[in-house]
């Protein structure tokens, strides 16, 4: 089972999670979107496509572009469709 939380939330928590350059990848059902808000943020990685992000939000407090997906992976990147990872600062533990 792996957990991500942050300011004392769980966010999401899955046993199905996609590990991909060694960030956890949760499956869109395993992750609790009402802490999630959609930020104007996007990168691009040459392998896995265009980023958008999330700034991840609990008792108003902001962290912003905490949460990334990619809503259309190139091929070599499909297994992380419907997949959201996290970082900067949220705690993403495997129990």
């Amino acid at each position: 089972m792996v957990k991500a939380t942050w300011n004392g939330v769980t966010l999401a928590e899955s046993d199905k999670c996609v590990v991909v350059e060694g960030n956890q990848y949760f499956p869109l059902d395993a992750v609790k979107r009402e802490y999630l808000k959609e930020s104007g943020t996007h990168t691009t990685c040459p392998w896995k496509g265009e980023a958008s992000y999330y700034s991840v939000e609990v008792d108003g407090k902001t962290n912003k572009d905490a949460a990334w997906y990619y809503p259309i992976p190139k091929e070599a990147a499909k297994q992380i469709k419907d997949h959201v990872a996290f970082w900067r600062g949220v705690n993403v533990e495997v129990e």
